[in-house]
């Protein structure tokens, strides 16, 4: 007999008390991936600290456990020892990703490059996701699709033995899809040249140079960004701690502005340029938050973030920022209630195209809880300042972004906020749910 899914579990979120000391944010998702490939493409161990150790990257662990790569977790780091460039081993079976999309793209494109067979399996919604924005270079440089579902998911890939140099102006601005192909550009003489519309981040290229291989840069008058890394380099393995996620932090610092009281410290925060819109419109709003402890690991800017409760006031945010904030917007949303005016943030279209339900339970949850909010066309709009804020229940979409920013907007609510189930499948929110737990935070369960 099928096992029946488990029932929802309601979880509620009262006024904490003031928030104090330290909190401690899980790794960034994609570096985690990008760390363990490259570690396995390297010669030698490498040592990555702070992993984020989420389905989708064991699932990465495992995939490059099959291409004969050593992936081993000490508890408080893990260790990689790699083939080297080229040294990858043809698998022996479909590889199954299960929903890992990001792993599934980057090493479809670092396996495309090998003469041998890749089969890659995976999940409903994995074999939903369309493939030939990086299938369609790979073909132009002789990488062969002899088995596919309308270039989806399941497929079969057979490399060439010998790839032509990779040069490819990519239609739509992808971080996986430049990935993916840089990726394969490992393996290929001669220079791989990626040219996207707009910069995307370049966690990967950072990440790149920090394991030995040359890449330069150049961004035109129009905003079109090339990107070429000379091919077979000798990567080296590295030591690497993973930096913290600011959409993670995001969580911890929207909670210390708005709780009364509150002084925390959350740590090694990645602070790309690329990805702290959210905390730029936070200190444009009146957010009492402070840097310390900058440095540069792998490439990338990290600071340690003092936040305290301040008194936050309505703007508008700007339509260049979106790239910036991306899936910030329900916690900005949960800091714009708090503040005092209007807060309109434009440039939503495109988001509101891939993300029209998430962003609608955002606005859902606002008027469930007494706040004034609406979207338009390409805009989401807040009414802050309302005296009485809670008392709702929010349809959280088992979306871990929605259920904590609800959550967070309990805990400085006059009245308690309930999400209705707790059972998330993404490891961030009981990452979170635990931090803030740790801190005080009133969580209990209605059942």
């Amino acid at each position: 007999m099928a096992s029946q899914p488990l029932p929802p579990s309601p979880i509620t979120s009262s006024r904490a008390t003031p928030l104090q000391g330290l909190f401690t944010i899980s790794g960034d998702s994609f570096i985690s991936h990008g760390a363990l490939i490259l570690g396995a493409t390297a010669m030698g161990q490498t040592i990555i600290e702070g992993l984020l150790e989420s389905p989708d990257v064991l699932v990465t662990a495992e995939v490059l456990r099959v291409f004969g790569a050593r992936v081993q977790n000490h508890g408080d780091h893990w260790s990689v020892d790699g083939l080297g460039v080229g040294g990858l081993l043809a698998p022996v079976a479909p590889i199954d990703f299960a929903g890992n999309a990001i792993g599934a793209q980057m090493v479809m494109g670092l396996a495309s490059s090998y003469g041998f067979v890749t089969s890659l399996v995976g999940d409903a919604t994995l074999s939903a996701s369309p493939m030939r924005p990086i299938l369609d270079p790979l073909m132009a440089i002789g990488v062969e699709v002899i088995e596919h579902a309308d270039y989806q998911l399941p497929l079969t890939l057979r490399g060439p033995q010998t790839c032509l140099p990779l040069s490819v102006r990519v239609p739509i601005a992808s971080l996986t899809v430049k990935s993916a192909l840089l990726l394969a550009g490992l393996n290929i003489a001669g220079t791989t040249t990626i040219i996207e519309p707009e910069p995307t981040r370049d966690h990967l290229e950072n990440l790149l140079r920090q394991f030995g291989a040359a890449i330069s840069v150049q961004t035109s008058e129009t905003g079109e960004r090339t990107v070429e890394m000379a091919g077979l380099p000798d990567l080296q393995a590295q030591r690497f701690k993973v930096p913290g996620d600011p959409s993670s932090a995001a969580f911890p610092l929207v909670a210390g502005l708005i709780v009364p009281g509150s002084e925390l410290v959350i740590e090694n925060v990645l602070m790309s340029v690329s990805r702290t819109g959210l905390i730029d419109t936070l200190l444009e709003m009146g957010g009492n938050i402070s840097f310390f402890n900058q440095r540069q690991i792998g490439g990338e800017d990290i600071a340690d973030l003092k936040v305290r409760h301040s008194n936050l006031r309505g703007l508008r945010v700007p339509a260049d920022r979106v790239a910036a904030i991306a899936g910030d917007y329900p916690i900005l949303s949960i800091a714009a209630a708090f503040a005092e005016g209007e807060t309109i943030m434009l440039g939503l279209d495109q988001l509101l195209a891939e993300q029209s339900q998430l962003l609608k339970g955002v606005i859902a949850g606002l008027a469930a809880n007494g706040v004034e909010a609406s979207l338009g066309p390409d805009s989401m709009r807040v009414m802050g300042g309302s005296k009485k804020i809670g008392g709702g229940s929010v349809v959280a979409h088992s979306n871990y972004r929605l259920a904590m920013s609800f959550l967070v907007m309990g805990m400085a609510a006059s009245q308690p906020v309930t999400i209705d189930d707790e059972t998330m499948p993404d490891l961030g929110f009981a990452d979170l749910f635990a931090g803030f737990k740790a801190l005080g935070a009133n969580f209990s369960s209605a059942g």
